[in-house]
């Protein structure tokens, strides 16, 4: 009876001592546009579109310049933001779809993702929104680590109001079927506003994984959102009129998302970071600033992409940064946020000091940036680019050879020095031969 009642006296005076140290942790928000350019924010010099819910995070924290996406396209980029590691290397070279013949991606087993990590951590974790790592079991986000999970299985929604793909209702909560009304882009703030109103006073900090479908195609925004957007420029293309208002769309959703932290008592000591997967689709309209081409592309155009943080009290207000970061350095930077101990093996590194304004190492490594397709409409086979330094090794196609750009000099990659620099090029060959490789050892099919 006395170690029993001495076990008691033990846990209730410790257990205040950890849900303090619990609330002293942060709860993020995690938010992941979809074919956003990187020129289609005001905060990143538009001229013709307003985000002022997506610039508010910036102005309340950092906005970064050179931040780039693993890849071109989707699944690859959320291979790696959730693993920490290069998406091949994950098991998710190229885009993950339903026909398993056009299939370019198997989300490795082994696979421990951003999830996984945090519930070890005491946190919850959520998904809400595009899921596009796996159709099916054990590759459906509560399979990988979620907790709670009210979003699409797939990739691109081929109606924002219908939600199918292929005729397939892939809209779940958790693993059952759902069939909501409205607006792809409008339901998922829906939900996101309502998780944050289940964690309403609770200990746990949380983990909520906001990626949107917007502005990804078809470029379908309400039509009285483009009505305001051909109200105020009456002489744009209706083209880029309907992705400004699918992009003014989003950010509005996203507007209620950040007054539900605050409404819900989660604004002072959750970390927001909003991000793109890829550049923006020039064939309908997106722009990616002066940079050189857009989504599919290994140039500027497909991989640069915002980057905007905030963390009241921790992020400097008004902060801008050229530091190099890339999509797979989420994780370790959430991590060390959450105080957990960081795994080896990621490729990722944490980028939290330089978030935060505080020293952070000089950056000497390389980063690869690869995709794996198949489909001759969309550029057939293995295209891939190495930045090291101010040099960049790109092979935008199957069919074209090997290119070397100097980014100080040439930052729209308009002068290829493949033969006028021979020993870079052939350094950074070898590099990318390495890699390749290294990649190949990993299986990317069931």
């Amino acid at each position: 009876m006395y170690r029993l009642v001495l076990g008691v006296l033990i846990l209730l005076s410790a257990s205040p001592v950890r849900a303090a140290a619990q609330d002293s942790r942060p709860n993020v928000l995690l938010i992941l546009a979809d074919d956003l350019g990187y020129g289609d924010l005001s905060c990143f010099g538009a001229k013709d579109l307003n985000t002022p819910n997506v610039d508010r995070i910036a102005r309340e924290g950092t906005k970064w310049t050179e931040f780039y996406a693993n890849s071109s396209v989707c699944s690859p980029t959320r291979a790696a933001l959730l693993s920490g590691r290069y998406q091949e290397l994950v098991g998710v070279p190229g885009v993950i779809r339903t026909r398993a013949s056009d299939s370019w991606g198997y989300l490795h087993p082994d696979a421990k993702l951003a999830p996984a990590y945090l519930r070890a951590e005491g946190y919850h974790t959520a998904l809400v929104g595009k899921w596009h790592l796996g159709l099916k079991a054990p590759n459906r986000p509560n399979d990988r680590g979620f907790h709670h999970f009210h979003g699409f299985l797939g990739d691109m929604m081929d109606d924002y109001y219908k939600h199918r793909r292929h005729g397939i209702n892939y809209m779940r909560l958790d693993t059952e079927e759902v069939d909501p009304p409205g607006h792809a882009t409008d339901i998922f703030s829906e939900w996101a506003v309502d998780y944050l109103e289940s964690r309403r006073g609770l200990n746990a900090p949380f983990f909520l994984y906001l990626p949107y479908n917007a502005p990804h195609t078809p470029i379908q925004p309400p039509k009285d959102w483009l009505a305001k957007v051909r109200a105020r420029h009456p002489d744009m293309p209706l083209k880029r009129a309907n992705l400004v208002a699918l992009i003014e769309h989003m950010d509005h959703g996203i507007g209620k998302v950040l007054k539900a932290l605050e409404e819900f008592g989660h604004a002072d000591n959750t970390l927001v970071i909003f991000t793109s997967d890829n550049g923006g689709q020039v064939n309908v309209g997106g722009l990616n600033g002066p940079l050189r081409d857009g989504k599919q592309s290994m140039y500027e155009g497909g991989l640069k992409v915002p980057l905007v943080a905030s963390w009241p009290g921790k992020i400097a207000k008004g902060s801008t940064s050229q530091r190099r970061g890339i999509t797979m350095d989420l994780l370790p930077t959430v991590l060390e946020a959450a105080g957990a101990e960081l795994p080896s093996g990621l490729d990722g590194i944490s980028q939290l000091s330089a978030l935060r304004g505080t020293t952070a190492k000089p950056l000497t490594r390389d980063l690869f940036f690869g995709r794996r397709e198949g489909n001759p409409r969309y550029g057939g086979l293995t295209t891939f680019a190495l930045r090291r330094g101010d040099w960049k090794l790109v092979r935008n196609t199957p069919w074209t050879g090997l290119e070397l750009f100097n980014l100080a000099t040439d930052p729209k990659e308009s002068t290829n020095l493949a033969n006028s620099e021979l020993e870079i090029f052939r350094e950074l060959q070898a590099a990318m031969r390495l890699q390749v490789q290294r990649y190949g050892a990993v299986p990317w099919q069931p």
